[in-house]
């Protein structure tokens, strides 16, 4: 006997699906031979007296009259039209970009699936008209080449227009004391979207508590910069082919890198994921770090063998030890630089597969014979930033 039946959405273990419908028929089957079939993770009662496929209300159950056998179940097959939540027309989740805890892995995925849609755009449609009419104040009170120019290079590749200010700090009014509430609700009266970056952790959060239009962090000083961390994990993806599993080696300021706090936290919504911390002993990475990371399930150990490490790791992310956090102790500095290298004799015990990456700028941290190696992918990193900031001011104006 065979029946049907639609859902609008049907939860299962895996998140939230659109369905279009559900279809299913009743028959015996062996147990362990079914858990192996299905597409998805279906939760059967304790006694095996019924099956049940649970949906966001309410479970749908057989006639539980009928005793079934030990080796036997009787259940549904199901047909479930596995298709994101995430669909054209619906308004992004988030209203500001402030700090990589904000992302759960469903909406990663959806990110980077709208990354790649992206990358169509910049390849094939340069002159894409979706942002067009539009807005967006890039505020940032630090230097910076890579962030300021992919996002207003986003911005115009998707049709919008650019207010920019390059080192505010010295250039704008907070010269002349006026403070970072006031900027940006001034700010926030010329255009639909602000991406800034400060010298402070936290005045992203500050930011974001006064505007009432998005707020983008992209980087707030020894704080977080989450729209690196999603171009690095979307660019291990790409790179490695999978984020579940990995070994990560992050070496250098891990004390004062925003980049590579916003990517323990990233990393951390992902299965089986080791990290090892290679850095000086003056700027190792902080507690608050490693015990999130503990808390999350996430196996991570502290290394001073950069050549070991490299030989594990999928991916060996280098960064810059970075002076301007130093203040004066300019002594502490020259104690930590130099100290941690990415040349051909790391390359060499890397494995075949695996990536070498930085946020940039590098230094002396990786040496310029890397670069031709095929495992350098620095330089492709901070090309898929281009596509990552497109597909976040796609979503915070227009939505999904």
């Amino acid at each position: 006997m065979a029946s049907s039946s639609s859902f609008s959405t049907c939860t299962l273990n895996r998140g939230s699906f659109a369905t279009k419908a559900i279809n299913f028929k009743v028959f015996k089957c062996n147990f362990s031979s079914l858990l192996n079939r299905l597409p998805v993770s279906a939760k059967l009662s304790a006694d095996f007296t019924c099956s049940r496929l649970l949906t966001s209300d309410k479970s749908l159950k057989l006639d539980q009259s009928q005793r079934l056998s030990r080796n036997g179940v009787q259940c549904c097959a199901l047909e479930v039209e596995d298709v994101p939540t995430f669909t054209m027309g619906k308004k992004f989740q988030l209203d500001d970009v402030i700090e990589a805890q904000q992302f759960d892995r469903n909406i990663l995925n959806a990110i980077f699936e709208v990354a790649r849609e992206m990358e169509n755009i910049e390849k094939k449609s340069p002159g894409s008209q979706i942002l067009k009419g539009y807005l967006m104040a890039t505020l940032f009170y630090e230097p910076s080449t890579r962030t300021r120019l992919s996002f207003e290079s986003a911005m115009k590749r998707l049709g919008g227009e650019v207010l920019t200010t390059e080192n505010a700090r010295e250039f704008s009014s907070a010269a002349k004391g006026e403070t970072l509430e006031d900027t940006i609700r001034t700010i926030e009266g010329y255009s639909d979207i602000i991406v800034m970056r400060h010298f402070e952790s936290g005045a992203a959060r500050r930011a974001a508590a006064t505007a009432g239009i998005p707020i983008i962090n992209a980087g707030d000083g020894p704080g977080q910069h989450p729209t690196q961390a999603l171009l690095d994990v979307y660019t291990i993806e790409r790179e490695i082919g999978k984020l579940d599993g990995i070994r990560v080696g992050l070496v250098g300021d891990l004390a004062n890198g925003r980049t590579v706090r916003s990517l323990a936290y990233l990393l951390a919504k992902y299965q089986d994921v080791k990290i090892y911390f290679v850095s000086p002993d003056v700027v190792k990475m902080k507690d608050d770090i490693k015990d999130y990371l503990t808390s999350m399930g996430v196996e991570w150990e502290e290394s001073a063998d950069l050549m070991e490490v490299a030989s594990k790791c999928d991916v060996v992310y280098q960064t810059r030890i970075q002076r301007e956090r130093f203040g004066e102790r300019i002594d502490l500095y020259e104690e930590a630089r130099g100290k941690y290298i990415v040349d051909k004799e790391v390359l060499k015990v890397m494995q075949k597969h695996a990536v070498v990456m930085h946020p940039l700028p590098r230094l002396d941290e990786i040496t310029v014979d890397v670069d031709a190696d095929p495992r350098a992918a620095y330089f492709r990193q901070a090309k898929n930033g281009l596509y990552i900031r497109m597909a976040l001011l796609k979503l915070l104006l227009v939505g999904w």
